[in-house]
């Protein structure tokens, strides 16, 4: 790729952060909505305990009164006394404490509820709260569609929105400019009357009214010119010329002796042109974007017809850059953040770890957020992959080029079954820590399915690089080391919670895996130093692996009534990731349980009948031997016994490695994203 390819692909990535940006900051202030109508004035619970919800109780006394005027406040009704937190005193919020605590006392069907039904029925300020909600959620999906459909657009397209944007701010910063250099004039000599007179002193002065000017003078200029060269609208030649004169005019004009009154419309009225060619480009624009939008969707259906939905989705993926934009927007989130502590004004010492903290909270805070996390967080996955693949000398492993995908999907589905954006800082920094916890064991489990074809292939080979067994040993004690030390740290640390059991089950299982892969290196290894066949391979290799599915399936079935108990008792106050949990908990079931189980009694089903059809058979004798001397059909090697009805039908044939000659394919690796998310 040449340098000019990367340039421009990380311009289009820039241009299409300000969009996720405004997108960010609409979720941010939820859609215009209030959010919390109860402030949270319970303290903090330790880590140890487990997520609730984060909602203050409503039982609290005031709490009524406090949530009015917290909404007054949000929607900017009332004056400086009645936006703050404490409880005021008028009517309504009165009227809205004395019925909260005889609901409270009598039951929601008291006469003090009723009441205060009948009040806000008749309440002119709650129709107020309702009409400016309306607006503001309006504008906010205005907003935040607009900022979707930009970043949509074609990199043409997007560089037109820009160029428009620009010529936009450039008028109305020309204004603010303007009216701030008249605004000097108006407080100094006639600079016309010291032209005249040659008034050398004050002209040259450096506190000067002329020095003051001139920065304005010379930035007006330069946005004349920047405007006639981006401005969308009729290009004609003299407009154009003009334009950096017609950007400068209001502080030449004023300084002839001319009424304030007209003066102070100079700005206006040099800002007249600009806005009429940027309304004759929003004129033509309309039809164009119009068109645009037809076109798109015109294409994108023809695209689902022809090659699919997904076909689609992964099509425009790459084309929009999805995600280095996220991770460039999170990346800008996260030092804009960093910026604000630092310069933030403390008598303290800035500290490491909670400014860590901090951001990390300030960084999944919405769904946009949690988006350019769950890019970084799948880089950083994938190069942890890379590494793995550059230690273990392979590098055409498809389980390494889906490391970073699985892991984001993985993050961003548990981000949203267990709420992460709803939570309180500190419950969420909490939970953000139990995922990457739990991202860990899922990222342990890729690494294992990495390693272990590497072993299989270098005990069946015989490779005698002792270099590369070295490696992927080392690579397997990693994996038997870290999930036991994680468990020994969070055991002595933690209280026993359903979130602990859940590591406890992934961490378990990768190293029960871990084991397994071990054990039946070790056989083949064993084997291949044999002068003589091993009959009883195939058997030990069964049980091996048996035991390692079967250790699996029942971790299947516990991770799936671990998760029931979460859907049924933790996950009331969380609709959307309660109903990601179930949808997760009926995949999980199917694949890891239902089918696992069916492939299993298959395995075992297949091998029981043809370990009883071979035993029922009579083996040669060494007459028989004798008299065939062959060798096998598939390893050449000297045949010890065979079936005299079938002499093609060794022993060494029901061990063998190729084919699956008797049915004895054994159960697939269970899908890991979904036993994670069960």
């Amino acid at each position: 790729m040449s340098m000019r390819t990367k340039v421009l692909g990380l311009v289009d990535v820039m241009m299409r952060v300000p969009p996720v940006l405004v997108i960010d900051e609409i979720l941010k202030i939820g859609m215009g909505l209030p959010t919390r109508f109860y402030p949270d004035t319970s303290p903090p619970q330790s880590p140890v305990a487990e997520d609730v919800g984060f909602l203050a109780d409503a039982g609290t006394p005031g709490a009524a009164a406090e949530a009015f005027a917290a909404l007054k406040a949000f929607l900017g009704l009332g004056d400086e006394a009645q936006s703050s937190m404490t409880p005021t005193a008028s009517p309504l919020e009165q009227t809205i404490d004395n019925a909260s605590k005889k609901a409270m006392t009598n039951g929601m069907l008291s006469t003090g509820f009723n009441s205060l039904m009948s009040e806000l029925s008749h309440d002119e300020t709650l129709a107020d709260v309702l009409s400016i909600t309306t607006v503001k959620f309006m504008i906010c999906i205005f907003g935040f569609l607009s900022a979707a459909c930009i970043f949509m657009l074609w990199t043409r397209h997007l560089v037109m929105v820009y160029m428009f944007l620009t010529s936009l701010g450039l008028t109305f910063l020309s204004y603010w400019s303007n009216v701030s250099a008249l605004a000097l004039m108006e407080q100094s000599p006639c600079i016309l009357e010291d032209l005249m007179s040659l008034n050398t002193t004050r002209l040259l002065d450096s506190g000067g009214v002329i020095m003051s000017l001139a920065p304005h003078v010379m930035a007006q200029w330069f946005m004349g010119m920047l405007f006639a060269y981006i401005h969308l609208g009729p290009r004609y030649e003299l407009l154009q010329k003009s334009m950096p004169i017609i950007f400068t005019s209001p502080i030449l004009i004023a300084m002839l002796p001319l009424p304030p009154h007209v003066v102070e419309l100079l700005p206006a009225i040099a800002g007249t042109t600009p806005v009429i060619l940027t309304l004759i480009t929003m004129m033509y624009s309309a039809m164009e974007a119009s068109r645009t939008v037809y076109n798109g969707y015109q294409y994108a259906m023809n695209f689902v017809s022809n090659f699919g939905l997904s076909a689609l989705i992964e099509n425009e993926w790459q084309r929009l850059n999805v995600p280095n934009v996220l991770r460039v927007f999170w990346t800008i989130r996260i030092i804009q953040g960093g910026y604000a502590l630092a310069i933030a004004d403390s008598n303290e010492p800035l500290q490491l770890f909670p400014a860590i903290e901090k951001l990390l909270v300030d960084g999944c805070e919405t769904l946009t957020a949690v988006l350019g996390m769950t890019g970084v967080i799948s880089m950083i996955c994938h190069y942890i992959g890379r590494g793995f693949q550059w230690f273990l000398m392979t590098y055409d492993n498809d389980e390494e080029k889906s490391l970073g995908t699985v892991s984001a999907v993985l993050f961003y589905i548990l981000a949203l079954q267990t709420g992460l954006t709803s939570l309180s800082p500190e419950k969420r920094f909490v939970r953000l820590c139990r995922n990457l916890c739990l991202l860990m064991t899922a990222l342990l489990h890729f690494l294992h399915n990495i390693v272990s074809p590497i072993l299989m292939s270098l005990s069946a080979a015989r490779n005698p690089s002792r270099k590369r067994h070295a490696r992927a040993l080392t690579v397997c004690a990693f994996l038997v080391v870290t999930p036991v030390s994680l468990l020994y740290y969070l055991w002595l640390q933690r209280s026993i919670s359903t979130w602990l059991l859940a590591v406890t089950a992934f961490s378990v299982e990768v190293i029960v895996k871990v084991l397994v892969s071990l054990a039946t290196y070790t056989l083949f290894l064993l084997d291949a130093r044999r002068q003589f066949f091993w009959e009883k391979l195939d058997d030990y290799l069964y049980y091996v692996r048996a035991f390692g599915n079967s250790v699996e399936f029942c971790f299947g079935i516990l991770l799936f009534i671990n998760g029931a108990w979460i859907l049924v008792f933790e996950s009331a106050q969380n609709a959307t990731g309660g109903a990601i949990r179930a949808i997760m908990m009926c995949i999980h079931a199917y694949f890891n349980i239902w089918c696992e189980a069916r492939a299993g009694w298959s395995v075992f089903m297949k091998r029981r009948s043809a370990v009883h059809k071979i035993s029922s058979l009579p083996e040669a004798t060494p007459a028989q031997l004798q008299a065939f001397d062959d060798v096998c059909a598939i390893c050449y090697q000297v045949i010890a016994t065979f079936i005299p009805t079938n002499p093609s039908l060794s022993s060494r044939l029901l061990s063998h490695p190729i084919g699956n000659v008797f049915g004895q394919d054994y159960a697939l690796p269970p899908l890991l994203p979904w036993r994670l998310l069960a």
